[in-house]
């Protein structure tokens, strides 16, 4: 099982890089976060990665989300492949891991499935 508290401590490690980054830019600390997502938000991303690497997808995977531009023809095509496979993981998140089902809904509102 994972150590969630592990991960968000990962995860807001993350954040606050990101933030001090952007502040030390000049950008309105206020702004900034208002901007970053949760830290929930990073720990459901970081298990789709994992989970992805441990389907032996992240190539695939990524590469889809690369050729989902709207120049090439089957731009779709690959968004759907790539938001198919990104609905289904965080579903098995939300599952595993109930304490993360606000952040996984947030995800699963940036996917777009096919209605078939």
């Amino acid at each position: 099982m994972t150590d969630l508290a592990h991960l968000r401590d990962l995860a807001a490690t993350e954040r606050r890089t990101i933030v001090e980054r952007r502040v030390r830019r000049g950008e309105d600390p206020a702004e900034v976060f208002a901007e970053l997502p949760e830290i929930d938000d990073y720990v459901v991303r970081s298990l789709r990665d994992d989970a992805l690497a441990a389907e032996g997808l992240t190539a695939e995977y990524a590469l889809a989300r690369l050729l989902q531009d709207d120049v090439r023809d089957d731009a779709a095509e690959h968004r759907r492949n790539a938001d198919a496979v990104d609905a289904r993981i965080f579903r098995t998140i939300g599952l595993e891991h109930p304490e993360l089902t606000r952040a996984v809904w947030r995800a699963l509102g940036d996917v777009v499935e096919d209605p078939l």
